[in-house]
């Protein structure tokens, strides 16, 4: 017998104070059988970074033809394609290929560090992805938030970022490996 989602409810208010953006979204994450808390977490950290109306969760781990994250505009175009972990290379071109702006973010130092050296002299020529590696101890940090019902916000000032609930707070510490060229500034 195959096991199935377990469903998280979410209110996440986002304040990026530095975009001038302030929206309040109610959400259903469903969490894979696979997948950890610490990946979900990212993906709701992620899901407030990139804050829009139009940005979805996808099937994710249940499909590999999907992100974990996207937004399409209204002719079902993909703008922004946002991938975790460590894709491969032909994932990465496939991405790069049908989105306008193509993001990973990696996370577990160890396995994202051999990932990049092997992968980033590849990865110059995609002029539309940005990589970058959450810090260790704020994946590991996230998954202290997890409940079934979840209130969180999350605070985006002067390129500082903490996600958290009434109880805890969470600073996100990022480092870009890649921007693309049409990022100036990617959010973080």
């Amino acid at each position: 017998m195959a096991l199935k989602s377990t469903i998280y409810k979410l209110e996440l208010e986002v304040f990026d104070i530095d975009n001038n953006i302030f929206q309040t979204h109610e959400l259903t994450v469903a969490r894979h059988p696979s997948e950890t808390d610490e990946r979900m977490m990212v993906r709701i950290l992620v899901f407030a970074l990139h804050s829009n109306q139009a940005l979805s969760f996808t099937k994710g781990l249940s499909s590999e033809d999907q992100p974990a994250l996207w937004q399409r505009d209204l002719t079902n175009q993909i703008e922004i394609w946002i991938d975790l972990g460590q894709a491969d290379e032909s994932r990465i071109r496939k991405a790069c290929s049908r989105a306008d702006q193509v993001f990973i973010y990696t996370y577990n130092q160890r396995s994202a560090s051999v990932w990049w050296k092997q992968l980033q002299d590849k990865l110059h020529r995609f002029k539309n992805l940005t990589i970058i590696h959450l810090a260790d101890d704020v994946s590991q940090t996230l998954t202290s938030l997890v409940q079934r019902n979840m209130q969180l916000q999350c605070t985006i000032q002067d390129d500082q970022v903490w996600l958290g609930n009434s109880d805890t707070c969470v600073a996100v510490q990022a480092v870009i490996w890649k921007c693309s060229n049409s990022e100036s500034n990617p959010k973080y």
